[in-house]
């Protein structure tokens, strides 16, 4: 139901047009060419009237096919005309030889373009290979828009060896002088198309484009070039569409399936190919309603493009890379002035002022017009059917006439030289003799542009980017919105002015067209298996490293002495810290190490004051002096461990931290060495009573600490602690600490003083239930005890720590240690003497021994 509605619609769009279904003899006879004479003439062969089938009755036969004057083609002609006429006025090109035209219409089929072009050979239709002329004055042949037609009459051509200028887009295939030796091409190269294309890309941040192009040589070519330059700009093609010409020919009942592309993500849709390709597209895309996608195209659109080829705007606010040329001075007043008065033999003109002035046929031979509007132009024909400003092709024919004309002029001027010339009718020669100087041919026209007939001399084409508005429907505007050359510097080859765009029906700002929203800074972009670089996952970056950039490949992780905000997106400067008296931690110990050291200080004093009693003199009171100095001492070096770091500190940490534990804990050992002497003197038959009395003993201190000085020495003469950073251990610091130096130093100096601490405590734990008053074997066992279980659990707490803890770990450890010998050797002495002083007297020790043997 809905096909013949949609049919029924289109045939009432064609019928309001007049001129296109105008049935009549005169509307619909056409003439085989359009012939003005000249001394030497110019054959061309254009698409200037189009044929289609009726749509209601979708019938392609022949009886039910109409004709169309194609506007923008005709356009050409009238080109061509100028040209002409402009040569035959100059007395410096070519005088006493004027020029004429001999122009046939061709259609988009291969039928259509040999038969005209067997007529015009043979003068006859279908006498192929005779000439039924008397004589032959045409010396080159104009042949375009689409490549289709080019190649159909260079094919023929090439047997005749006539010269063949083309006026369609350059494309590499016709560049093949094997098979086509006689065929010159006037455009630009589109080499630089490409790159264009995909500065506009990145100019809208659009990397997820459709593509849709002829099949061929020519979309092979571009496609190649466009994935080369996508790939170097990181750009992905969601879907591409190669259609055969012959599927998009005019009479092509086959619609195009837009599925595809409807249902794409991609936004931007490429389009490319020649004029041939691009007006079957169009006939087969008219009946489908696009809207939400931003259509990208190729010169050639320009040259076609108008409102009775689609519906709905579908192409409103499409970009067009048309290429830039300037204007022909003269031209627009040329068409203009034009009347079918004054141009008799052009039948084109006369169906123009048919189809839009209201005009009648005076006869039936169709050769004069009457009743006409008055005093109208062709720039007055409704709708501006007809450009006012001269197009591409059209541009091409005017240069394309213009190289006939000085290869013809050099060529007489050559022939004048060799052999004089008498009248114009003597001119006759072979076309094939203008090859030579066509090769070469190189010339400035009026607009100021240079024209090169040598494809290895040919310049890249420069762009014109046109913004197509058709809403409301039938204003049909190109408007210029930038440009692109090629030869501009690097980062100024685009220009565009992004507020005169008017985008597609349906879009109210600039589209956006990706696979994947971008990847903020703070993030990074990963690609799953599988995926094309456009379509990937933000992840954002790990700790302590950062993306400022949007859509980063890979994070950057921040310097030593930098750490990441919490966007991920910056890096910011740590600052230093260190193990201060003001940080929490740092008063804790220190008031720990403050108060033990008193405590200790304290309890000297006491064994001082009460050196005469027995519990004082008991076990060697001068080794009690040592040990309590000694673990006052420990106490304070907790404070080389405290505050900013500097070269004395880090050298005296360790050093002072491993002779003072070495004093205290050969005291201990020289202690238990005195408590079990003290037993073994007391025993029936012992003569060691001499080492106590030579106090043996008190040599165990200085001997065991000569030792670790020694091991001190040697590690402080080879790699000594020094000041050093971690700036790895807090997120937003540097720690300002004490390098060791030689670890295996700094663990000889501990295995030593554990070797000291584990025989101690082996010999307490053995002496510990000896019978002897005031016994300190078993406060010496717990004392070890305690001071082994700190360094045992310290070694692996400090290696499971960094930083700041690290050292305070270290200095807990020290006090931990230290007030472990104070308390279990001296507090219960302490408390006998406060508090139990009857205890620590003569009378005393005799019950305490009374009883001890009673039990």
């Amino acid at each position: 139901m809905m096909l013949p509605l949609l049919f029924m619609f289109l045939a009432l769009q064609y019928s309001s047009s007049a001129y296109s279904f105008d049935r009549s003899h005169c509307s619909t006879k056409a003439e085989v060419n359009v012939y003005k004479d000249g001394d030497m003439v110019v054959a061309a062969f254009f698409p200037l009237h189009s044929i289609f089938f009726d749509p209601i009755t979708e019938d392609p036969s022949t009886e039910n096919l109409y004709h169309q004057l194609d506007i923008k083609n005709y356009q050409i002609v009238l080109a061509m005309v100028f040209a002409i006429e402009e040569i035959n006025m100059n007395p410096h090109l070519l005088p006493n030889v004027s020029l004429g035209y001999d122009i046939y219409n061709v259609l988009y089929n291969e039928y259509s373009t040999l038969d005209k072009c067997i007529t015009w050979l043979s003068g006859k239709k279908y006498l192929s290979n005779y000439n039924c002329r008397k004589e032959m004055k045409s010396i080159a042949v104009l042949s375009g828009v689409s490549w289709t037609i080019s190649a159909q009459i260079g094919t023929l051509l090439g047997l005749y060896k006539y010269p063949q200028l083309t006026i369609g887009s350059f494309d590499p295939t016709l560049n093949n002088h094997d098979q086509f030796p006689d065929l010159y091409q006037m455009a630009s190269k589109d080499t630089s198309l490409a790159s264009g294309i995909v500065l506009l890309l990145n100019y809208f941040h659009w990397n997820w484009v459709g593509l849709i192009v002829s099949e061929g040589q020519k979309g092979v070519q571009i496609i190649s070039d466009l994935r080369a330059e996508m790939d170097r700009n990181r750009i992905c093609v969601d879907f591409v569409e190669m259609i055969p010409v012959s599927e998009v020919s005019f009479l092509a009942k086959k619609q195009l399936n837009p599925t595809r592309v409807l249902k794409s993500s991609a936004n931007v849709i490429i389009t490319y190919g020649d004029s041939d390709f691009l007006r079957g597209f169009l006939s087969y895309s008219r009946q489908t309603l696009v809207t939400g996608k931003v259509l990208i195209m190729n010169s050639q659109w320009n040259d076609i493009i108008n409102s009775e080829n689609f519906i709905l705007q579908s192409f409103h606010g499409s970009l067009i890379f048309s290429h830039r040329h300037k204007e022909i001075s003269g031209f627009r007043n040329f068409t203009q002035t034009l009347h079918p008065s004054k141009y008799p033999e052009d039948f084109y003109l006369k169906r123009f002022w048919f189809y839009f002035f209201n005009c009648s046929f005076a006869d039936d031979d169709c050769t004069t017009v009457e009743n006409c509007v008055p005093n109208v132009s062709l720039h007055d024909s409704p709708n501006n059917y007809f450009d006012k400003v001269m197009t591409e092709y059209a541009y091409n024919t005017y240069n394309a006439v213009y190289a006939v004309a000085h290869s013809l002029h050099e060529m007489l001027l050559h022939q004048a030289e060799v052999k004089p010339l008498g009248k114009a009718e003597e001119l006759m020669f072979s076309a094939w003799q203008l090859h030579p100087f066509l090769k070469d041919m190189e010339f400035t026209n009026h607009a100021g542009e240079q024209v090169n007939l040598d494809e290895k001399m040919k310049l890249n084409a420069e762009y014109d980017i046109l913004n197509y508005w058709n809403f409301p429907e039938g204003l049909e505007l190109k408007v210029k919105v930038g440009q692109f050359s090629p030869y501009g510097p690097l980062g100024q080859q685009l220009s565009l002015s992004e507020d005169m765009i008017e985008w597609a029906t349906g879009i109210t700002e600039t589209p956006q067209s990706v696979c994947s929203e971008s990847c903020s800074p703070g993030f990074r972009k990963s690609l799953p298996e599988g995926n094309v670089a456009c379509c990937f996952d933000c992840i954002l970056c790990p700790e302590n490293e950062i993306s400022n950039e949007t859509d980063a490949d890979k994070c950057l992780k921040c310097l030593d002495h930098q750490y990441a905000n919490t966007d991920r997106n910056h890096c910011l400067q740590k600052s230093m810290t260190f193990l201060d008296y003001d940080d929490p931690l740092g008063i804790a110990l220190s008031c720990m190490a403050l108060y033990f050291s008193a405590l200790s200080a304290l309890i000297l004093g006491i064994f001082l004051k009460q050196q005469d009693t027995p519990i004082v003199k008991a076990n060697n009171h001068t080794l009690s002096y040592i040990l309590l100095i000694t673990l006052n001492c420990c106490f304070l070096c907790s404070f080389l461990f405290i505050g900013h770091p500097n070269t004395t500190t880090c050298i005296l940490q360790q050093t002072t931290f491993g002779v003072l534990f070495t004093v205290a804990v050969s005291a201990v050992l020289a202690k238990t060495i005195t408590v079990v002497l003290a037993y073994k003197v007391t025993a029936p038959g012992r003569r060691i009573r001499w080492l106590l009395v030579t106090r043996a003993p008190n040599f165990i201190v200085p001997i065991c600490t000569l030792i670790q000085i020694v091991l001190c020495g040697v590690w402080l003469g080879k790699s000594p602690p020094f000041i050093g950073t971690d700036a790895h251990s807090e997120h937003e610091h540097i720690i300002i600490l004490c390098n060791k130096g030689s670890v295996t130093a700094f663990y000889c100096v501990l295995g030593y003083l554990g070797t000291l601490a584990l025989g101690s405590f082996t010999l307490a734990f053995l002496a510990r239930n000896l019978p002897d008053a005031f016994n300190e074997a078993k406060f010496l066992t717990f004392s070890m005890l305690v001071f082994c279980s700190v360094w045992l659990t310290f070694l692996p707490v400090y290696h499971s720590t960094k930083g700041k803890v690290m050292v305070a770990v270290e200095v807990f450890s020290i006090l931990a240690s230290s007030a472990g010998l104070l308390g279990c050797i001296f507090v219960p002495k302490c408390y006998i003497i406060l508090f139990r002083p009857q205890m620590n007297s003569i009378q005393g020790l005799r019950n305490k021994i009374h009883y001890r043997y009673k039990a």
